[in-house]
């Protein structure tokens, strides 16, 4: 690859190709997107890094910036991480600390990282197999998943009886854990595990059973944040005020590497000797991240990504009426994954990865689910996406299916 510009990455061969990615799920504005770059080569001509022990204006607008369109019990801003890992672990240390107790509760398949803290405390056994020695104090729970319910239940039926995977929690507290449960660190949408969208009602219920408990909610936004769901974060979609908001991918906007951790009152106070990382708050990054947010906070352009998702979602629920093979279509905003299946409903993992392979050739970069261990095709183009790019993105996807399967 060669060059990038908007949705579209070309090769050394001149073929270009839509990016149902973003990269890594982190270019929000997409590629090379001129205020980013000028903003970065303005503050590279002034300074490129500091210590973060000094003040500067870019960090300080960042951190204005970042309470200015969060939820409204967020109060502080850590800026001193560089990845989502580190905004992860930052978080459940704050968690850790104010509430005097250690064990941390994630999802069967949540990816919350990459180093050995944050892959010990992710789901899926296959990420976690090969390492000898894994951190402790953390236990998984099923995922708020109805169209494969851990419980046995149809969509909606567990309603009226609560709510089982949150009310089965407090079993998992009592039987699976030493009793001493800080945090729970949940994605909102999860996004390597395979898009899953929890029914309404489940993070009020989550959200009462962290404060019956007391325990920190933490909510893991590195993938969902930054506009991805229609809005600027995934915790105003849901209607809730976590303890903690965790950010980075998307607020980098055409790839700065750039992270936070947003925190209420309660969590405030970690001493910087305790969580603080030598390119975390780099100017440059702050510098990306600033022109970001001042593009993705219009309503104008959360109300496009709403817009152009909503689309695509009702093209793939037509599509699923004349395809077999897709099976559950779920998604917010341009947040958006769907199922790929066998005839008796069981997942298709095989067809899953042929499909996004041969993807490439109909210009279409696509991304599995689980690492390729999972059914669900994923797209997620930059939030710059327009009504006519959504359409072709659509077509695509459907002459894929055509030539492809024969359906």
């Amino acid at each position: 690859m060669v060059h990038g510009e908007g949705i579209y990455l070309y090769d050394s061969e001149g073929r270009s190709y839509i990016d149902c990615a973003s990269a890594t799920f982190n270019l929000s504005l997409g590629y090379s997107h001129p205020a980013v770059i000028s903003a970065m080569k303005d503050q590279a001509d002034k300074l490129i890094h500091i210590t973060s022990s000094f003040q500067s204006d870019p960090i300080n607008q960042l951190a204005h910036n970042l309470l200015s369109v969060s939820p409204a019990n967020m109060t502080r801003v850590h800026p001193k991480v560089c990845s989502g890992s580190s905004a992860n672990e930052g978080a459940i240390k704050m968690a850790q600390r104010a509430t005097g107790k250690s064990e941390v509760i994630t999802l069967f398949r949540s990816h919350v990282g990459q180093t050995m803290m944050m892959a010990s405390m992710s789901g899926n056994a296959f990420r976690k197999a090969p390492f000898p020695i894994q951190f402790p104090g953390s236990l998984q729970v099923p995922d708020p998943y109805c169209h494969r319910c851990f419980y046995g239940k149809k969509p909606g039926e567990c309603g009226a009886h609560g709510m089982l995977c949150v009310d089965r929690i407090e079993d998992f507290m009592e039987y699976a854990s030493s009793g001493q449960v800080a945090a729970i660190l949940v994605e909102p949408i999860s996004g390597n595990g395979g898009n899953i969208v929890p029914p309404d009602g489940y993070f009020q219920k989550l959200r009462a059973l962290c404060d019956k408990h007391d325990i920190a909610l933490i909510f893991d936004e590195i993938q969902t944040g930054i506009g991805r769901t229609g809005h600027m974060f995934a915790a105003q979609y849901f209607g809730i005020e976590p303890d903690a908001i965790t950010t980075a991918k998307g607020l980098g906007g055409s790839g700065a590497q750039v992270a936070a951790i947003i925190t209420n009152k309660r969590l405030e106070g970690l001493p910087s000797h305790h969580h603080s990382f030598t390119y975390g708050s780099n100017l440059l990054a702050a510098a990306a991240a600033n022109a970001t947010l001042e593009i993705v906070k219009q309503p104008e352009f959360l109300a496009n990504v709403r817009l152009t998702g909503n689309y695509i979602l009702d093209r793939l629920y037509d599509m699923q009426k004349r395809h077999r093979f897709i099976g559950d279509v779920r998604g917010v905003g341009l947040m958006i994954g769907f199922e790929i299946e066998n005839p008796d409903g069981s997942p298709n993992v095989a067809l899953t990865n042929e499909l996004a392979d041969k993807a490439m050739k109909y210009g279409l970069i696509m991304r599995t689910s689980r690492y390729g261990f999972g059914n669900v095709l994923k797209i997620r183009p930059p939030l710059t996406l327009t009504y006519r790019e959504a359409e072709e993105i659509c077509d695509r996807l459907e002459t894929l299916f055509r030539e492809e399967m024969g359906a």
